[in-house]
């Protein structure tokens, strides 16, 4: 089996929470929420992953900072089911909702291409609320509003088809890469949770140092990849949107 092979089989046991804009200009991102979401659940549910997906940025297109989503990738348990998912999310979020904002919430355990392609086109083109409910109406997915004007449904779908379709956005989180800092050899980068380090060109990286202060691998063929360029002695990390 080969990786991209590996990454199929990978995904298709999965379940994607997907949110948006959950903040406001005095608050703390999407990003730093999508983590706390995903620590709740990392008790009964291995977390294989937080990540942002960079969306349209255009003057028609309400958005904080950058008009970013997130995503959280799970494998959920024998017993899980998405509701339940959904509702320990959704309690999660009341709970630090902070008024001005507009969240969204998705959860999918499958995502179809139509769901992939929406993703897509929320990077690339202005598309309404009314397209997502209906799109996820269609499939049948769990896709809600949590206040203001619910808008943030549109990156949370989104969110969720971008994460699903596994070559979109770069982890916040993945295992223990945010604990690490200074110069770090290969095997600890990749012992890290890292699946593998990479130049831009698709070379794989087997030796030296990497700058690893800030860590944000690429979500690639489904796994956390980090690619890098040489300067100055050391591979630095490159951020990939």
């Amino acid at each position: 089996m080969n990786r991209s092979e590996a990454s199929l089989a990978f995904e298709q046991k999965l379940l994607f929470v997907g949110l948006d804009d959950t903040d406001t200009i005095r608050s703390r991102g999407t990003g730093h929420l999508a983590r706390q979401v995903a620590a709740s659940l990392a008790s009964d549910h291995p977390v294989l992953g937080v990540t942002r997906h960079q969306l349209l940025v255009d003057p028609r297109v309400p958005y904080t900072a950058k008009n970013s989503s997130a995503a959280i990738v799970l494998r959920p348990n024998g017993h899980c089911e998405p509701e339940h998912i959904l509702a320990r999310v959704e309690a999660t979020m009341r709970k630090h909702f902070n008024p001005g904002s507009d969240p969204g919430l998705c959860v999918a355990s499958q995502v179809p291409n139509a769901v992939r392609a929406f993703g897509r086109r929320v990077q690339q083109e202005v598309v309404t609320q009314q397209e997502a409910r209906t799109l996820a109406s269609d499939y049948a997915m769990r896709l809600v509003g949590l206040g203001g004007t619910q808008d943030g449904v549109i990156g949370a779908l989104a969110a969720v088809g971008l994460a699903a379709a596994g070559n979109d956005g770069r982890y916040v989180m993945v295992g223990q890469s945010r604990d690490l800092s200074g110069l770090q050899s290969i095997s600890s980068v990749l012992a890290a949770g890292i699946f593998d380090v990479r130049t831009l060109d698709g070379r794989q990286v087997t030796g030296g140092l990497v700058l690893t202060d800030k860590l944000r691998p690429a979500r690639r063929d489904a796994r956390p990849i980090v690619f890098v360029e040489w300067a100055e002695g050391y591979w630095r990390p490159l951020k990939l949107d």
